[in-house]
Parts: C-alpha cells; structure tokens; sequence
C-alpha cells in the first residue's frame, strides 16, 4: 500500500491542497488572511492567494508524519531566518495564530482530531483521504515512468 511516506512531499502537498479546496467548505481563509505575514521572519505576506489551502494541506502532512503534534512543535517547523542587519541570521518561529485557526478548521472538517495532553492526531477519514492521494499520485508517477511499478 502506498503512504504519504513513499511520494514526493510537494505533489502531496499541491492535490492536497486543491481536494480541501474543493470538498471541505469548513477550511477556508479567514478575512483576516490576505493582510496577515506567516511568522515574524517574513517580510510580507504570501503572494499565492490560495496559501491558506497550502497551509492547511502541509499542516496535515506533518499531523500524519509526526503526530500526536502540538502547536509548539508546529511553530518551529514554519518559522524561517530573520535579517538583524549586519549579524548572522536568527531563527524565529511561524506566526501561532495561522497554525491554530488552520488546525481548529481542520478539525471542524473532521479530518483531524486533539487528544487531551498529546496534540493533534489525525482521524480514520483524514488518514484515508492522505493515503487516498497518494495513491492517485502513485499511479500518475507510475504512468510516467513504469520502471517505478516495482516499488508499489
């Protein structure tokens, strides 16, 4: 069976993204969205204007790799290098705000669920439509190049 582990995160992550897009009207960008930067290490604010599908794809990307996950593991992870003038860069966590309401909203779409004291954990339906794409993807990556058929 194939899993998210055996396919290449940003194709992954791109279906993901237009299938929430799609079928989930529970995730969808606040008001607030178009305004806001990711983290405090980014200049300005994302010029995709659907980054919040992206956000909340690679969010259950990372439930599925890491979970139980919580939103203190997950701040790191989107956070990048902020300039401090003429010193070395410095690391400096992703915005919290945009994590919590993408992972409330996942939640309320059932694809992801908390457990008390762990984090984030995702539910049968979540980790089916996951493992649902990457099979898709599988099998597209296998029409390309038959030689990988083996691997499934």
């Amino acid at each position: 069976m194939v899993t998210v582990y055996d396919i290449p995160q940003d194709l992954l992550i791109k279906k993901l993204a237009e299938e929430l897009k799609r079928r989930y009207p529970q995730v969808s960008p606040p008001a607030w969205a178009m305004y806001v930067k990711t983290g405090s290490h980014a200049e300005r604010q994302p010029q995709d204007k659907d980054w919040w599908y992206t956000r909340c794809a690679s969010l259950l990307r990372k439930v599925y790799l890491h979970g139980p996950i919580g939103l203190s593991d997950l701040k790191p992870m989107y956070g990048g290098r902020k300039s401090v003038g003429y010193r070395p860069f410095h690391h400096r966590d992703g915005g919290g705000s945009v994590i919590r309401k993408a992972l409330k909203q996942l939640e309320a779409s059932g694809l992801v669920t908390k457990q008390e004291e762990k984090g984030h954990i995702l539910t049968g339906q979540g980790r089916a439509l996951l493992d649902r794409l990457s099979t898709e993807i599988f099998k597209e990556i296998v029409e390309v190049n038959p030689s990988l058929a083996r691997y499934a």
